[in-house]
């Protein structure tokens, strides 16, 4: 027969243990699909920023690689470097006809964006953030130039809010021009 006063010590032993093991219980294990998925996880925890007003007054336009249609232009009052060096800007593209797209992006450089939000014709933002997706190739396009001509000189985001509007109002980032001299 067990010996009476030894039981709460060993209650007192058998809680301690396994308070001491719950740690270990806790830990998160990954699972094969959290592997596999392991960027898009990444993306969900991205502190996104909450797209400005776009200011038209501060719209400078886009030089780019080839003729286009559309005119691409970046509003200079929305850019901003995170620390987790996404440059993030306002965008529209406009139309022969007039007619406006307006977008939220982030620029991860060299060569990935993403649209966050889009504009309404009444100055709202709407949607929800889109998954990065590869900077379309075409030399037509505004997110094309923003990588090659603008935003990632040495294949690296600016670092600067400065940097960026400089580079817009130059026609392109000193580094990335003289490149193409």
């Amino acid at each position: 027969m067990p010996h009476p006063g030894r039981r709460p010590v060993l209650r007192s032993a058998i809680a301690v243990l396994l308070l001491g093991c719950a740690p270990l219980a806790w830990a998160q294990v990954q699972s094969d699909w959290e592997r596999a998925n392991e960027e898009r996880l990444k993306q969900s925890q991205e502190q996104v920023v909450a797209p400005p007003p776009l200011e038209r007054a501060s719209l400078i336009e886009l030089e780019l690689e080839a003729a286009s249609e559309f005119r691409y232009f970046v509003d200079a009052a929305s850019i901003s470097v995170g620390a987790d060096r996404i440059v993030r800007y306002a965008m529209v593209a406009r139309s022969p006809s007039g007619a406006e797209n307006v977008s939220f992006e982030g620029l991860r450089c060299p060569g990935d964006y993403r649209i966050y939000a889009v504009g309404s014709a009444d100055g709202r933002w709407g949607g929800r953030p889109g998954e990065w997706r590869p900077v379309p190739r075409d030399g037509r396009i505004g997110q094309n130039a923003l990588s090659k001509r603008y935003f990632c000189p040495a294949r690296a985001a600016i670092r600067t809010r400065e940097e960026g509007v400089g580079a817009l109002r130059q026609g392109g980032h000193p580094a990335m021009l003289s490149e193409q001299h």
